[in-house]
C-alpha cells in the first residue's frame, strides 16, 4: 500500500511539469517571432514587421502569455537595436528567418482544422 502511494504521489508532482511544459508549446518561437519583429521596426523593414504580426495573428495560440512573449521580446531588441543600427541585417534576412520561426512555430502548435 505504501508504494502505491509513494508512486502516486511521484505521479501527481510530474504531471503540473508534463502539463506546463505542453502549455508552453510554441513559446520560443513566439518569441523568436518578437525578436525579429523588433528588429525589422528598429531597421525600417516595415514589410518584414508586417509579416511577422500576420504570422502571429495566424498562427500563435491566442492567449495573453504569448502576446506578452511576443512584446517584450519586441521591446528588448528594439531597443537594443536602436544602440547599435550598424548591426541592422537586411530585409530578405530578416524575412529569410521569419519563415523558418514560422514553420517551427506551426510544427509547435498545429492550426486545429476548421470543419
Amino acid at each position: 500500500m505504501k508504494r502505491i502511494a509513494l508512486v502516486l504521489s511521484l505521479l501527481s508532482l510530474a504531471l503540473p511539469v508534463a502539463a506546463d511544459s505542453a502549455s508552453d508549446a510554441g513559446m520560443a518561437e513566439v518569441r523568436e517571432l518578437g525578436m525579429l519583429n523588433g528588429q525589422a521596426l528598429a531597421c525600417s523593414h516595415t514589410q518584414a514587421a508586417a509579416r511577422i504580426k500576420t504570422i502571429m495573428i495566424k498562427l500563435a495560440p491566442k492567449s495573453r502569455r504569448y502576446g506578452e512573449a511576443f512584446e517584450a521580446a519586441t521591446s528588448e531588441t528594439f531597443l537594443a537595436q536602436i544602440k547599435s543600427p550598424a548591426d541592422c541585417k537586411d530585409e530578405p534576412t530578416i524575412n529569410s528567418k521569419t519563415e523558418e520561426v514560422a514553420a517551427r512555430l506551426l510544427t509547435a502548435v498545429p492550426i486545429a482544422d476548421p470543419q
